[in-house]
């Protein structure tokens, strides 16, 4: 982990990973506009130049740093979400709590940032929405809708379901990431959100007829 209050002397060749750490890190605790190329390159342990070398500006690095914090934790829900071997409910189960866990695990709140930066620069939030969010509520969307092929869950829209699954786990994150010291949270996400789950699952579920 990049130690930004003691940098690294690294090679001139530093790993772009490392300059995308670096970038995160004071993206969450000072925002995307206060974070000038000058603090990442010093943060990293190496020359402005050195940043250059790899990033055009600090809108690739942001995106960058968006692409390496959360797409790989999406495409390892898609993978485990996949198994068609098991049942919608299973899958579902298990791309939401993987979702949750993602998010408990993560050392800032890229949604909270987004929500603070978004006015100010569309384009870098219509790339979160587009790889991250979107992304995510279809992968809901999907397994939602073969549930529903399948019978196990009774017709609903998928879209607006994949929303009410992420709403409360999403604010959860960022409540944590903003008022953890005046109310912190006692409970992991990934608790809250199979409880959230186990109460929505009874609503869609298609309960088995009882012999009288």
């Amino acid at each position: 982990m990049t130690d930004i209050n003691h940098p690294r002397q690294r090679r001139k060749e530093a790993r772009p990973s490392e300059i995308v750490e670096a970038a995160l890190i004071l993206f969450h605790q000072k925002g995307y506009s206060a974070t000038k190329l000058d603090d990442i390159a010093h943060a990293a342990g190496v020359t402005k130049g050195t940043v250059y070398l790899y990033f055009s500006n600090k809108e690739a690095l942001f995106k960058a740093a968006i692409s390496e914090a959360i797409h790989p934790n999406l495409d390892k829900i898609e993978e485990l979400a996949s198994n068609s071997t098991e049942s919608a409910t299973t899958r579902l189960r298990t791309a939401i709590t993987s979702w949750a866990t993602a998010l408990n695990e993560c050392k800032g709140s890229i949604s909270k940032l987004m929500i603070s930066e978004a006015g100010n620069f569309p384009e870098l939030t219509d790339f979160y929405i587009e790889t991250v969010v979107k992304r995510s509520r279809l992968l809901l969307a999907k397994l939602i809708q073969a549930g529903v092929d399948s019978g196990e869950f009774r017709p609903t829209d998928p879209d607006l379901l994949a929303r009410v699954l992420f709403s409360p786990i999403l604010l959860t994150s960022i409540w944590q990431h903003t008022y953890a010291r005046q109310d912190p949270i006692t409970y992991e996400l990934n608790q809250l959100a199979q409880f959230h789950l186990d109460i929505v699952l009874h609503g869609i579920a298609i309960a088995p007829e009882h012999t009288l």
